[in-house]
């Protein structure tokens, strides 16, 4: 599929969200039912589920940077295991362990890390996440990251009912007054166990929800990072390295390089990136581009970012893709101080 086409199926999707339409699927009746079948078989091989609940990493990040009168930064995580970490033992080791102590170093401030996200969560639970979130008035978060979309495409859930909730999330915490990144569908074609023909109608699927989820995001103000890099070239070409025990989360490195993906756009989101690297860079293939079609190349190339650019353009909004410069900043565990008491952990799979 060209970049053109995954752009005008992206379009539709994110139009059926946002007019109620809910009958655009990812794949026919007949290759769903194959599908289903090479499903059944992965998942005794992969041991989905197999591996150790996300630990909490909840707490004050970068005590030292302490300010007196300058309130830390607040950061929530929502979404699914990918967003809670599930795969992993050590709280460090986290997403939002890495996101907090890696904001907290750039910003030379500390940040409050709160994480809402449910393992096995699908995106009409960001509802109820999002309502955690906002339900103190007197704690508002300064940035929220969404990481969602898996469990839509292997639980088969309409990709526009999908979108529609996540733009209906990012909408509500915009409202309230936080900047939103959302983490996009990964790749479930690079899983490993996963066969052919299941390998590639999860690619397709995968890609095109993040490439619809996109243009929700960008319309309601929030910016994305694709993650193909959590399942993509990278953990195809080591699945030992990047996958955790139960082959089907991400490992401690893993999770790492999702983070240093999703790490640069906090940043910008919060004012903090240099100003000279805000410009796009020709060299690095960023520019503006009409949004269905930033979102399908983004879709199909990890670690982009697509953010809201000039209102409109002849061929509708346009937005601005970058490519930003990764940027590792090792993890401490969490210095904890009392917050208020977050949802459970699941114990289902994401």
């Amino acid at each position: 599929m060209t970049s053109m086409s995954r752009a005008r199926v992206a379009r539709r999707i994110a139009a059926g969200a946002a007019y109620g339409g809910g009958g655009i699927g990812l794949m026919s009746a007949a290759a769903m039912g194959v599908v289903l079948a090479e499903v059944r078989m992965a998942r005794r091989q992969v041991g989905n589920g197999g591996g150790p609940h996300a630990p909490s990493a909840d707490g004050l990040y970068g005590r030292g940077y302490a300010t007196p009168g300058e309130p830390p930064l607040r950061l929530v995580l929502l979404g699914d295991s990918t967003a809670a970490g599930q795969g992993v033992h050590r709280a460090r080791q986290t997403p939002g362990a890495l996101l907090a102590s890696g904001l907290s170093a750039f910003a030379e401030r500390p940040v409050e890390l709160r994480n809402v996200a449910l393992a096995g969560a699908q995106s009409d639970d960001l509802d109820r996440q999002v309502g955690l979130t906002v339900s103190a008035s007197d704690w508002i978060p300064d940035i929220c990251v969404i990481m969602v979309g898996a469990n839509d495409v292997t639980h088969r859930m309409p990709p526009t009912r999908s979108v529609r909730h996540l733009s209906s999330a990012v909408r509500r915490l915009r409202t309230a007054g936080a900047e939103v990144v959302v983490g996009t569908c990964p790749d479930l074609g690079t899983v490993e166990h996963v066969q052919q023909p299941l390998r590639w109608l999860a690619r397709r699927a995968s890609r095109q929800l993040a490439a619809a989820q996109t243009i929700g995001v960008v319309e309601q103000g929030g910016r994305t990072v694709s993650l193909g890099d959590l399942l993509g070239p990278e953990f195809e070409a080591n699945p030992r390295e990047l996958f955790g025990p139960d082959n089907y989360h991400p490992s401690a490195e893993g999770y790492a390089t999702a983070a240093m993906a999703v790490l640069p756009t906090v940043c910008a989101a919060l004012g903090l990136w240099p100003a000279d690297e805000e410009r796009p860079d020709v060299s690095r293939r960023e520019g503006f581009l009409p949004v269905a079609r930033a979102a399908a190349e983004a879709a199909s190339e990890p670690g982009t970012e697509v953010t809201a650019a000039m209102p409109t353009g002849p061929r509708g909004p346009w937005a601005l893709m970058k490519r930003r410069r990764r940027r590792r900043v090792p993890a401490t565990d969490p210095s904890p101080t009392p917050t208020t008491p977050t949802t459970p952990r699941g114990v289902s799979s994401g």
